[in-house]
């Protein structure tokens, strides 16, 4: 059973995603927060496996809530909602943590595989919407390599660029000529050394740190 927390701080939104959430089987509205600092509070008390997280909220916005539920051992995975596919706040909610984002309007079925999809430890990773919306602000926020960077071999900084272009394992591996088995263990490893949850932070740094500018194919 999928325990999802939903954190809008419009009360319809939420009951409409509880209605659409109710119907399936496999998963439970764990409970409601109408701002970020009451859905970090129930995170810390209700412990859902997903957080499906509205980025512009009172009190506290989503981004900070994503950086603070995000922060520890054990943490659920969070699904930012937005009205708009290219918006800063969704942006800085994956730099936060966030491991993907739907759009309020988005079909039910949608919905349902991106909570399974988070829940299962992976990303909600549409490439194209994904690398426009990194494409657009990225370049405004240039920073340094994290630490770790340099440890990256010449091959984990070359899958890394691949991933940022929206190349799945298997893509990859063909492109590489090597086994899918040995891409998802350099992927593994770029996420320890980077300290990263995910592919989605990694497609923001590879932007962020100039591996690969907008508009490459």
């Amino acid at each position: 059973m999928i325990r999802v927390l939903l954190a809008d701080d419009q009360a319809l939104v939420r009951a409409g995603f509880r209605m659409i959430l109710k119907a399936e089987a496999g998963i439970e509205v764990a409970g409601e927060a109408g701002d970020g600092a009451e859905a970090v509070a129930l995170t810390r008390e209700l412990a859902p496996d997903v957080v499906l997280m509205d980025v512009r909220m009172p009190v506290m916005d989503g981004i900070e809530a994503t950086r603070r539920i995000v922060d520890g051992e054990g943490a659920p995975r969070v699904l930012v909602l937005t009205t708009f596919d290219l918006d800063e706040y969704v942006y800085e909610a994956l730099r936060a943590g966030a491991s993907g984002f739907l759009l309020k309007d988005a079909p039910e079925e949608q919905l349902v595989a991106g909570i399974s999809i988070v829940a299962d430890g992976g990303s909600l990773f549409a490439p194209a919407v994904t690398r426009r919306l990194i494409e657009r602000f990225a370049g405004s926020r240039p920073t340094k390599p994290p630490p770790g960077f340099d440890e990256l071999t010449p091959r984990e900084l070359e899958v890394l660029g691949l991933i940022a272009r929206g190349l799945s394992n298997a893509e990859i591996a063909e492109t590489l000529v090597v086994s899918e088995h040995t891409v998802k263990t350099h992927v593994a490893r770029i996420l320890m050394k980077l300290d990263l949850r995910d592919r989605v932070q990694a497609v923001v740094l590879a932007y962020e740190a100039g591996i690969v500018r907008p508009g490459e194919g």
